[in-house]
């Protein structure tokens, strides 16, 4: 065998070592999801029923997770109504201006930082700067609150996003940045109007992961929402929220408190997979229409 047969051997050899262990990596993913799902399933299938999403948690046992449910969609919605324009100007500030500067590359190692910070942290960050302040001026009328979760959940948020547009405005051809300019296209229309809407699909995934990320968060709403066992539609009031109460319901001694805690968290991972696969959607259509 000469030397150049030798060496495609190799490689095909190392082609299928590395298919093969692509596929045991999917596959062992898919079992630990599908494993994940039977057991919240299995443990809370119980309580999976009308009033889970009728009932409030004041009955208890006999109750449901209505009010962390409507709490849950609040607070997650103030924290990526706050985190996405912020996150998005601020990648595209990233992208566009500071690519190649000293003080863009010390921004991203930040935001790296804090995209890697514990939750808890953020938490009692800002149980110290909204929380307290906030008592102190209303003079304890307003303490914890939907509207402090939905701070400390943008944080969160915040770095997701920021990446993600970062990079998605970084993969737009250079190209289109030089052909508008050439044109005499202002810097700040050429962003708005052509590369933002080249990268749009994929600053859209990113919101949508971010959502996902922050659907689970725990810590950082026991030092700021606090909980609510009944309804309340004001952000400025204590709020419930699903993982709060699945947290409070999996340390409640009751079996009926138990099951209701593994039927919220059922719910809470499908909405975690529903927004994983509308991300992905999303990406595969761009990319069929850009093709």
């Amino acid at each position: 065998m000469s030397a150049t047969s030798r060496l495609y051997a190799r490689r095909a050899w190392s082609n299928h070592l590395a298919t093969a262990l692509s596929l045991l990596a999917t596959a062992l993913g898919l079992v630990m999801l599908a494993w994940i799902l039977w057991a919240t399933l299995r443990q809370g299938i119980a309580a999976l029923h009308v009033p889970l999403f009728t009932k409030i948690t004041a009955y208890g046992e006999d109750g449901g997770l209505a009010n962390a449910m409507i709490g849950s969609l609040i607070i997650n919605g103030i924290g990526i109504a706050v985190a996405t324009p912020i996150g998005v100007l601020a990648g595209t500030w990233l992208a566009e201006y500071a690519s190649n500067g000293r003080l863009g590359a010390t921004i991203r190692f930040l935001n790296d930082i804090l995209l890697s910070a514990p939750s808890i942290v953020l938490g009692l960050f800002v149980y110290t700067i909204v929380v307290l302040p906030m008592t102190a001026l209303t003079h304890a009328r307003v303490t914890f609150s939907g509207f402090s979760g939905g701070i400390a959940l943008a944080l969160i948020a915040l770095p997701v996003v920021v990446r993600t547009t970062d990079e998605m405005l970084r993969l737009v051809p250079s190209t289109l940045r030089e052909a508008g300019l050439s044109l005499g296209v202002p810097q700040w229309k050429l962003t708005c109007q052509v590369l933002i809407r080249g990268a749009r699909s994929g600053i859209i995934t990113g919101v949508l992961l971010a959502l996902a990320r922050i659907s689970g968060e725990t810590a950082p709403l026991l030092f700021t929402a606090f909980g609510n066992n009944f309804t309340t539609l004001n952000p400025f009031e204590k709020m419930a929220s699903m993982p709060q109460i699945i947290y409070q319901y999996a340390n409640d001694p009751g079996e009926g408190t138990h099951a209701i805690a593994w039927a919220g968290a059922f719910v809470i991972t499908m909405f975690v997979l529903a927004l994983s696969l509308l991300s992905r959607l999303i990406l595969s259509r761009s990319k069929v229409s850009h093709d």
